[in-house]
């Protein structure tokens, strides 16, 4: 296969420059100008696209196994591939949970020959019930790359201290979903100006801002890695920075709809617009763009979370939390982010990629020869509609329906295979 004229951007070989790629068996076998018309394989025109190492998902929920009404395995992947993503790491918030050997084989053996990797995060607890720790040793043994209780937060400090220490031993890190439950306990949206006219019960943002300050400190004190999942609020990103300022081993994520839609998005009633943690105020969304921007925060995840349409259908108080994000990720990170020129493109890069493989302590890809062909190809500049129709998700629980976008994906390559995007 021939890449013929994109701009390859890889920031590891410090690269940002307009070359063609020839792949052979899934690895690359030159780069540079590759005449095409001798060439006996398929030509994939990239002109006017960016090549990059394969994007990384490190945050998102396939729901199985028990689930499978909203999203499997094989819809998640076709999903992230659709969406310019070679790689995901799945939550364990399933049923059964990922605190199992045998259900990380499982995910392992459905995942088996696709396209997109699919990297398993293993419970922290048993069942996720925060009471005591999973057999963590295990877990990574059989293939776990981080663990976490992600969808519930890890209440009991000594718990979480002891996690901490075993991943320090396996040398993962720990995904922590950072909510006081107490606090949050039967809200709907973010606790503020809004919630009281939409007669919502609110969810305080110090409630993510104390279990992040506990959490900071218990990794300096076990000289662990800690990564704070969907960071939200202004006062989380800076006790990040603090932290990092201090060096800690902490890092941290933010969603596309937490940087793109604030809590006044609620007003619509809208139950797309309800998620965990909920969407915040302007000054936090401007907060996380600014942490974005200065390297606070290292990563871009979607926590892509499907529900079914009936679900996502009832009244907005009884609608479970959460929205699909592979598919529109891209898209969103490039309109918000890079064309408004708050990061640049090999910036956008290192959070998609570099970043979420580096935390992982997984090998990044590389574009050079003799490397691998594991590749994320998209258009920076094309202006697109987000059609649900169009997604291979199972679910189509979003709130960016009908938006335009500039910059969509094109194709994906790896494990010796290639999917153009249908969005």
């Amino acid at each position: 296969m021939l890449l013929k004229g994109g701009t390859i951007v890889d920031p590891l070989q410090n690269v940002n420059e307009q070359k063609d790629l020839m792949i052979e068996n899934g690895q690359i076998v030159q780069l540079g100008r590759i005449e095409s018309k001798n060439f006996e394989g398929d030509v994939l025109d990239c002109h006017k696209k960016v090549i990059t190492p394969g994007w990384l998902d490190m945050h998102v929920h396939l729901r199985e196994p028990g689930y499978e009404g909203k999203e499997t395995v094989a819809t998640g992947s076709l999903a992230a591939a659709n969406g310019g993503f070679t790689g995901v790491c799945c939550m364990p918030n399933t049923a059964p949970p990922i605190d199992s050997q045998e259900i990380i084989q499982y995910i392992k053996d459905r995942s088996k020959g696709s396209l997109v990797n699919v990297y398993p995060v293993a419970a922290i607890t048993k069942k996720r019930e925060g009471k005591e720790l999973a057999e963590i040793l295990e877990l990574v043994e059989q293939g776990a790359v981080a663990i976490s209780d992600d969808g519930s937060p890890v209440m009991s400090a000594e718990i979480m201290r002891r996690a901490l220490e075993y991943s320090k031993m396996c040398d993962i890190p720990v995904i922590g979903h950072e909510e006081d439950s107490t606090m949050t306990a039967g809200g709907d949206m973010n606790e503020g100006f809004v919630s009281t006219c939409q007669g919502l019960n609110g969810m305080p943002s110090v409630a993510e801002e104390i279990m992040i300050a506990r959490d900071i400190m218990l990794a300096e004190y076990t000289d662990a890695r800690f990564h704070v999942a969907h960071i939200s609020t202004a006062k989380s990103v800076e006790l990040v920075r603090q932290a990092k300022i201090k060096g800690i081993k902490v890092t941290c994520e933010v969603t596309p709809h937490h940087f793109t839609l604030i809590d006044e998005t609620v007003r619509t009633f809208d139950t797309n617009t309800k998620m965990n943690p909920p969407l915040r105020t302007e000054v936090d969304r401007q907060a996380l763009c600014e942490g974005l921007k200065d390297g606070t925060i290292d990563v871009i995840a979607s926590d892509h979370a499907p529900h079914s349409f009936e679900e996502k259908e009832a009244e907005y108080i009884y609608a479970p939390f959460g929205i699909i994000g592979l598919e529109t990720s891209l898209g969103l990170a490039l309109s918000q982010l890079y064309h408004k020129k708050l990061i640049s493109l090999e910036q956008l890069v290192n959070k998609f990629a570099v970043y979420p493989y580096r935390i992982l302590n997984l090998e990044c890809p590389e574009i050079k020869t003799g490397s691998v062909a594991n590749l994320t190809i998209f258009d920076p500049q094309e202006s697109w509609q987000v059609t649900p129709a169009k997604f291979l998700s199972k679910s189509a629980n979003t709130p960016f329906a009908n938006w335009k976008l500039k910059g969509k994906p094109f194709a994906v390559v790896n494990n010796n295979q290639i999917f153009v995007s249908v969005l």
